[in-house]
């Protein structure tokens, strides 16, 4: 029985490498990443692609292999990286073996129940591993919505709108010159884009949780002409990773610039996504971050109550709270700054 399970489990994981058109004759080893690692032991991963690089850059949509020694993950150079834990080829071969694992079904109906009031959504039957804040941003409507007034409705808390928030992480990040940085949350792409226009850097990496999120992103990304020129003539480079922040898929203290707009308070496990920033981190390295004051969602926070599990988003009824999960992560009390603007948009700005 033990041969037979190990013959089909080769037998898998040959089919889904079929799939991914990479097989023994056509991979490309093209480089070792220096940021991007596999999420669970943080080993840095080999890039391989089915497809023409020139430049770093892709010139026709490829496929791409990023292996570790122990795990495979895949993607593509038009839409994005997926390296979740859940789906490296290996887990993908448990869940066909054992039937583990949710379900595409489950993952749809659980994209659409985030739109339920929540008094109503204990009669549904949802997954068990349904968290209304992370699994809200996978809905194909909130995506299609997040730049057509969803975000610029942030105004009534006091964020001063995308282009002077820009200004504001760029200013931040300026005087540590960095080559690379990581737009964690990044949704639809809002500050990725404009951060790389803005020249100032070699890489970004746009990552979010959300395949429908980073589906809109490479379709904005795709659309705009300056992106497509900046690409085309090898200027700054952005890849697109699917991935969770309390897991984040990259090496220790490779990272000098990390920002997360408007995404801590969607974030279920603040302490585990923090201590991953301030791992990544390189000393000196520099974190910007904007999220909201609990008096923003007071409405909604008296409908969804205090469970984790259940709310709709993270409360912070005050900066001190803020300011202690940061303590809590490692960063030191002089190397943290936390304003509010307007009544309850909160910047951050915490330095390794």
């Amino acid at each position: 029985p033990q041969i037979e399970n190990e013959n089909k489990r080769q037998t898998i994981k040959s089919q889904l490498f079929g799939l991914l058109g990479a097989n023994s004759v056509n991979q490309k080893l093209v480089y070792k990443d220096t940021i991007l690692a596999d999420p669970q032991t943080k080993e840095p991963l080999e890039i391989l692609t089915v497809g023409t690089l020139v430049g770093g850059q892709d010139a026709s949509p490829v496929k791409v292999i990023l292996k570790s020694s122990e795990r495979t993950y895949q993607g593509r150079s038009d839409t994005f990286f997926d390296l979740l834990r859940s789906s490296s080829i290996e887990n993908s071969e448990e869940k066909n073996d054992f039937g583990g694992g949710s379900s595409s079904i489950t993952k749809a109906f659980n994209s659409v129940a985030v739109l339920v009031p929540p008094p109503l959504r204990r009669f549904l039957p949802m997954g068990e591993d349904y968290i209304p804040m992370r699994d809200l941003f996978t809905s194909p409507q909130v995506s299609f919505a997040y730049e057509r007034g969803w975000r610029q409705g942030f105004a009534a808390a006091g964020f001063p709108g995308a282009d002077k928030e820009y200004d504001m992480v760029r200013e931040y990040f300026r005087p540590i010159n960095p080559d690379v940085v990581i737009d964690m949350s990044c949704a639809t792409g809002l500050f990725t884009r404009r951060l790389v226009k803005g020249g100032d850097y070699k890489r970004v990496i746009g990552c979010d949780y959300s395949e429908s999120m980073l589906n809109e992103a490479r379709r904005r990304i795709r659309a705009d002409a300056d992106l497509l020129k900046i690409q085309r003539e090898g200027g700054t480079k952005v890849d697109l990773v699917r991935c969770d922040v309390g897991e984040i898929p990259m090496a220790d203290e490779s990272v000098p610039a990390f920002h997360a707009g408007a995404a801590m308070h969607c974030w279920p496990d603040l302490d585990a996504a923090l201590s991953e920033i301030y791992r990544v981190l390189k000393p000196g390295g520099r974190f910007f971050a904007s999220t909201f004051l609990a008096t923003y969602f007071s409405n909604v926070q008296a409908l969804g109550g205090n469970n984790v599990n259940t709310q709709a988003f993270q409360y912070f009824a005050s900066t001190n709270v803020l300011k202690e999960l940061l303590l809590k992560a490692g960063f030191q009390d002089d190397k943290i700054n936390i304003e509010v603007l307007g009544t309850s948009c909160v910047i951050i700005r915490a330095e390794k």
